[in-house]
């Protein structure tokens, strides 16, 4: 079994909280994800997806909870996720408006917020935080 080992970001929400970030590359684009051990699934946010994808389904039936929102979603396929060394092809993905998270994100001074990896993948990859080395630990 090989680890693969990705660098976490540890950001503190106004001395209320802290949220961890991991970087990911989508559509050749590294981009700022939440790690949300709450989230049942992983999602992209919609604008990176249309911006990509055009063969995209909305389905009003399928919903995404994350700690962040519970709505309407989108799906398509990405030809390839990143997380440090763990290339995932033609991964199914699904994507709900984070417009509102990444903005909250901003005015905060941190980076815009393009996803949110959940439990789909934590699981999966049998993922483990290390809080005081800030690295993610995914077993391939």
């Amino acid at each position: 079994m090989r680890t693969v080992s990705v660098p976490l970001h540890l950001i503190n929400l106004q001395n209320d909280g802290f949220h961890l970030l991991v970087e990911i590359v989508v559509f050749n684009e590294k981009v700022f994800a939440v790690l949300d051990t709450g989230a049942s699934r992983t999602v992209l946010d919609q604008s990176l997806m249309k911006r990509h994808l055009n063969d995209l389904v909305q389905n009003s039936e399928t919903q995404a909870a994350t700690i962040f929102s519970s709505a309407t979603t989108i799906h398509g396929i990405i030809p390839v996720l990143k997380i440090g060394s763990l290339k995932l092809k033609n991964y199914e993905a699904v994507a709900i408006d984070l417009q509102s998270v990444s903005e909250t994100y901003l005015q905060l001074g941190h980076p815009e917020i393009h996803g949110i990896i959940g439990g789909d993948i934590l699981m999966k990859y049998h993922a483990k935080i290390d809080y005081k080395s800030k690295i993610l630990r995914l077993y391939v």
